[in-house]
């Protein structure tokens, strides 16, 4: 059976040929998913079963197209009206919030990372879907796991649908020029790569406002970069302590290099500059690039830019983790089976595999058998997105994921500890302790 979308069933799904090239899907590429053979969950749909579901803004139009479709095709097949809306980055947590708190509203949200683990108690699980789809596609990756389940037990919570990763995005001939081939692993090279291209007139720039992906990603890389966490293995809190004031102090040095505004930057403002040859290196998903190769106008900026991933600094490995799409239930909903039954049907190879191949891998798949999507066989700078949901980084590092790590990173805790250094409103040492005391509200309720 066909899995990728070919060109006349993109136009079927009512997607433009410029939404369908964007993919870089080869029409004629046949799908190598295997699915193993395995009973799926007893989910009788409730008569009269009617769905709302809220999901965060596309930034690759094919993502909305086909998700829209996959959710028409679900109605069709069952009967069940699924109304789909598109919030924008910023308000999907206040929205989440307010269904949560208010008991009314959207049948299920896909939220971001850990927004399951501050909603919990509201929640109805997930585990039985979630066990099936392991055993079907091979298991859940890292993150999936990670962010799908209850700290401390096998109990699924979310349903994650993917993440995106924020990998570097930098200019080749603009660091050819300043002498280098890639950017260097180790803190004094990214330093001294950014001195240079600030003089030579192409500086960098990272998110320090309250960006969900681009803001929480660089604040997440200076601290594990240099060692730091907010938490310990066992939950207690770290935040305060002399990595993270190193952290914060190179990002005093750091700072001064970047491209003028980085402090009120949202999740669109690095793809902007960059695309509009205001920076030469940044961190961002792979919409960036796909949006300035699918632009004939742009297209130049796209072959003269290369990805990788964070350095490493004093980590291990690179500190790196996805910004991952979260999907949970709530428990006012009257029609929970259908809910679960939806969740399940949009994961399906089915319906997953168009979506992942069509968004260019954007979402990360969460599941194994995913690796083996069409998508990741095409552009070869899109390849490194491939395992994002294999980082073994998250929100919360080094402790178990919580209401309270959730709120931490709702609330832009670490963000705006390394803003309010970078522009001076507090020293070092101050805005580690402020750090720490505002996270020791969450953790203590």
């Amino acid at each position: 059976m066909r899995n990728d979308i070919t060109r006349r069933d993109a136009l079927a799904l009512g997607l433009s040929a410029a939404t369908f090239a964007a993919s870089g899907v080869a029409a004629h590429a046949q799908s190598a998913i295997k699915a193993a053979d395995v009973p799926a969950p007893k989910l009788p749909i409730e008569k009269g079963a009617t769905l709302r579901m809220l999901r965060p803004v596309r930034f690759v139009q094919a993502d909305e197209d086909v998700f829209r479709a996959n959710a028409t095709k679900f109605t069709k097949d069952t009967g069940v009206e699924v109304k789909v809306d598109f919030v924008g980055w910023e308000d999907i947590n206040q929205q989440t919030a307010v269904t949560a708190n208010s008991g009314a509203g959207p049948d299920i949200i896909i939220g971001f990372r850990d927004a399951p683990h501050i909603y919990v108690d509201k929640l109805i699980e997930l585990s039985d879907v979630a066990e099936y789809l392991g055993k079907r596609y091979g298991g859940w990756l890292f993150l999936a796991s990670k962010f799908g389940k209850r700290a401390k037990s096998n109990d699924w919570i979310g349903l994650p649908f993917g993440a995106s990763g924020g990998p570097l995005i930098y200019r080749k001939s603009v660091l050819q020029q300043i002498g280098f081939d890639r950017v260097p692993e180790d803190h004094a090279g990214v330093l001294d790569v950014c001195r240079k291209l600030q003089k030579a007139g192409k500086p960098a720039g990272f998110a320090l406002g309250n960006a969900v992906g681009d803001g929480n990603g660089f604040a997440e890389w200076l601290l594990w970069s240099h060692g730091a966490a907010l938490l310990d293995v066992d939950g207690n809190l770290t935040i305060n302590s002399k990595e993270t004031i190193a952290a914060l102090k190179y990002l005093k040095e750091l700072y001064p290099t970047f491209i003028a505004g980085t402090p009120s930057w949202n999740d669109v403002s690095n793809n902007r500059a960059y695309s509009s040859q205001e920076i030469a290196l940044t961190a961002n998903g792979v919409s960036l690039y796909f949006s300035l190769k699918n632009d004939p106008a742009t297209k130049p900026i796209a072959d003269d830019s290369e990805h990788q991933f964070l350095p490493k600094g004093l980590a291990p490995s690179p500190p790196m983790s996805g910004l991952t799409l979260n999907a949970m239930v709530f428990k006012h909903s009257p029609y929970p089976n259908a809910a679960k039954a939806f969740l399940q049907f949009m994961l399906e190879k089915e319906q997953y595999e168009p979506w992942l191949n069509a968004n260019s891998g954007y979402w990360a798949q969460p599941l194994a058998a995913y690796d083996d999507a069409a998508v990741w066989s095409g552009d070869p700078k899109v390849k490194i997105f491939k395992d994002t949901m294999r980082n073994e980084y998250w929100t919360g590092y080094k402790g178990p994921i919580s209401t309270a790590t959730g709120a931490v990173g709702a609330d832009y805790v670490l963000v705006q500890m390394f803003a309010s250094v970078a522009t001076d409103a507090a020293t070092p040492e101050a805005a580690a302790a402020e750090a720490e005391r505002r996270a020791k509200r969450y953790f203590r309720r």
